[in-house]
């Protein structure tokens, strides 16, 4: 019941309203760094009944590749008890029973809208002051405003994005990245009270809310590190966690990382804002087929799609390839509750010159699903790889080879603008086939409102 009560102390009014004294955990409220980390609530969700009103308010679920596993679920769908990650199939009956609205992924929406709110952001804060974590969640930097005005700051950029995009959000503010996350998950836990926003830039608002952290919910605390922190240190929460030394952090928590970790706990910023990464190091195109696959001529259509898409992707950050690897996946044939992952076969080549031209990946990937395939086996998955990437500005042109063989980027960037602008793959390699039987199921995906102009939103 203690503390239960510091809980609703803690999130009274007053209790997040700002104190002008000098805190004891390394910082000053007037001064140092204060982050913000800026999280889309139930995302994918949220991008769904942004078109569908009428979901407001009631279950909704999205499903990932292939409509095999709840990947997203609203607030009262997690109330019904529908479990995260867990498979469509055994869930089913439950959505069913309740009227649970399923959608199958729809990323060309999600990634538009991801964009946006990250836009209105930038708008907002300054382009330098926000960081990109993942498709919904951003860092902002709020070093430069005064402490005091933290609070109504954060308000305004919630309002301002909802009222932008459409998308709502919660928002944590504190001394670290790490506190951060600890208060915007605090933030959506007690939504009433914080209304999804919460600021921690005192001493004690910070102690209560490592107090009311269990150690397994911190970021960057894993859960086979929870279990070992409970059961060999007793640690339970942030707070105690908090209180060890840095050196235990060092010994038991990863090196460096651990010390950090600490560090951040207590209110000591070791977590530098990072810049986008433009430049890949690698680039992978995997996709789960819609139905099991034993077709090796399938298998090979399937591999060139994929390796056409991660081309597209290796020419948009020019870049070009040494090494080209390809997987596939087989299907397990155990149907228990057990379920096991396939055992995945790969293998790679090593590419003569630097390439990212699609008919020049192409042809090894292909031989290499020769090396791969087994007869009489079913395969559920295949992915492609691209690694030692280079500049393509860096890669000669061969003396020996007529002018149009050197030129082949200026094909390959015309096949590429007209498939961006025509979509669909209008242009695409005989190897990619034209059936394309094995392309994973999406039975349920609503249409593309904001990226295809045939599927726009219609206002009567």
């Amino acid at each position: 019941m203690q503390q239960h009560a510091e809980v609703i102390d803690l999130l009274q009014p007053e209790g997040w309203r700002y104190k002008n004294e000098k805190d004891t955990m390394g910082f000053s409220p007037c001064s140092g760094s204060m982050y913000a980390i800026v999280d889309c609530n139930n995302f994918y969700c949220s991008c769904e009944r942004l078109f569908k009103p009428h979901l407001d308010n009631k279950p909704v679920v999205v499903l990932s590749n292939n409509d095999g596993c709840i990947i997203s679920r609203s607030d009262e769908a997690k109330a019904l008890g529908v479990d995260m990650a867990g498979p469509y199939f055994m869930a089913k009956p439950l959505i069913k029973k309740h009227d649970v609205a399923v959608f199958s992924s729809n990323y060309n929406l999600y990634g538009d809208l991801s964009m946006r709110v990250m836009d209105t952001l930038r708008s907002i804060i300054g382009e330098q002051n926000v960081e990109v974590y993942s498709v919904d969640e951003a860092f902002v930097d709020l070093s430069i405003f005064p402490t005091d005005d933290l609070e109504r700051i954060a308000r305004d950029m919630r309002e301002r994005v909802e009222q932008w995009t459409g998308i709502k959000v919660s928002i944590g503010v504190a001394p670290t990245k790490v506190l951060a996350k600890l208060a915007n998950r605090l933030s959506k836990k007690y939504k009433k009270e914080t209304e999804c926003v919460l600021v921690l830039d005192t001493e004690e608002k910070i102690r209560k809310g490592l107090e009311q952290t269990p150690v397994g919910d911190i970021w960057g605390v894993g859960y086979q590190y929870a279990q070992k922190l409970k059961e060999q240190w007793f640690i339970d929460d942030a707070l105690q966690l908090s209180k060890m030394s840095e050196e235990f952090g060092r010994l038991h928590l990863g090196g460096v990382v651990g010390v950090r970790l600490i560090r951040e706990l207590n209110g000591i910023a070791s977590k530098d804002m990072e810049d986008e990464l433009v430049t890949k190091k690698m680039i992978a195109t995997t996709r789960m087929f819609g139905s099991p696959v034993g077709d090796i001529n399938a298998i090979k259509e399937a591999v060139a799609t994929y390796t056409s898409r991660a081309a597209e992707k290796l020419r948009r950050q020019y870049s070009a390839a040494n090494f080209i690897s390809v997987f596939v996946v087989t299907k397990d044939q155990n149907h228990n509750l057990n379920f096991k992952r396939g055992g995945t076969i790969s293998s790679y080549a090593t590419l003569p010159v630097a390439t990212s031209f699609t008919n020049e990946l192409i042809k090894p990937a292909v031989a290499l699903v020769d090396k791969l395939y087994e007869k009489g086996q079913l395969y559920k998955k295949a992915g492609v790889m691209l690694s030692g990437l280079v500049p393509d500005a860096s890669i000669q042109g061969n003396l020996f080879l007529p002018e149009t063989k050197n030129n082949g980027r200026l094909l390959m960037d015309m096949i590429d603008n007209i498939n961006f602008s025509q979509r669909d793959d209008v242009l695409k390699f005989a190897a990619s086939g034209t059936t394309r039987d094995w392309k994973m199921r999406q039975e349920l995906r609503s249409p593309r409102y904001t990226t295809r102009w045939e599927e726009l939103y219609e206002v009567r």
